[in-house]
């Protein structure tokens, strides 16, 4: 371990490292300083007199309040649906062994492959035979259906951690079928749950392609939709409220992490659930 070899890998190694992690902080760092300049641009530099011009000019009903409300909206509706549906569909994948197990889960795997912007053409013509185009409520549907590949994946490997001897005892009570997955099943599988309403949350939080295509009125954009006010023509960026919406933006997607971290995150719920 002391030799001059393996300090020298080790010494590398951390370069590497290092370089890596400036090249991640750099951009960071130059959102937090230019979103309190007042002439912000691409160039990393302390501002002359630090001022709260581009949260004021930001932090208004059109330009934040209302997107964002739109995406928490479009969100949590997008997440709730595809973990509700990716319990029930993962729950039969997990404690029934049949023909078509194998044959579906290959299914779910392709619908993870299908690149987004291959499925609009289709989808924006169902839309319109559907006169769901400019619905909220339709983009949340078309998003949670995007999301439930992936989702019944991941569901399917949380629930297989729980053992079935749990719900054969409750089974042996008079518990029915339902009443174990909810009542048993989802309790246990509280931090998988989580990690995929996360995961299907921040997916739909940042994502810009779908509403702008399935949504018309500017009233109805989320925040990834309304960035677009911060561009003017002929390629002139706002650049010091840019960053400060891109902070503001980011808010509630940090908010959740450390909340799921903190309330749902912890040791694991199986601990003394059976014996060894």
């Amino acid at each position: 371990m002391t030799s001059p070899s393996r300090r020298h890998l080790r010494w590398t190694s951390n370069s590497i490292l290092a370089l890596i992690a400036v090249c991640f902080a750099l951009p960071l760092l130059w959102l937090l300083v230019a979103s309190f300049d007042d002439h912000a641009n691409l160039t990393l530099k302390l501002p002359g007199h630090f001022s709260l011009a581009n949260y004021q000019a930001v932090l208004t009903p059109s330009l934040a309040y209302v997107p964002l409300w739109n995406s928490m909206m479009i969100s949590l509706g997008c997440a709730i649906i595809t973990v509700a549906v990716a319990v029930l569909a993962a729950y039969p994948l997990s404690r029934y062994r049949m023909r078509l197990n194998r044959p579906f889960l290959y299914g779910v795997l392709f619908g993870t492959c299908l690149p987004i912007t291959a499925m609009m053409v289709p989808v924006y013509s169902l839309f319109v035979g559907l006169n769901l185009i400019d619905s909220e409520p339709g983009v949340v549907l078309f998003m949670a259906a995007a999301s439930l590949p992936m989702a019944i994946w991941m569901m399917k490997n949380f629930m297989d951690s729980v053992p079935i001897v749990l719900e054969e005892a409750a089974w042996s009570d008079g518990a029915s079928m339902m009443s174990t997955l909810w009542h048993v099943v989802v309790p246990l599988m509280r931090p998988g749950i989580a990690v995929v309403f996360v995961f299907v949350f921040v997916q739909a939080w940042g994502n810009f392609f779908v509403p702008f295509i399935l949504l018309l009125s500017p009233e109805k954009f989320p925040a990834a939709v309304s960035i677009f006010a911060f561009f003017g023509q002929y390629g002139s960026v706002m650049y010091g409220q840019l960053a400060a919406f891109s902070l503001v933006y980011s808010v509630p997607v940090l908010a959740l992490y450390v909340f799921t971290s903190r309330v749902l995150g912890g040791g694991s719920a199986l601990a003394g659930a059976v014996k060894g």
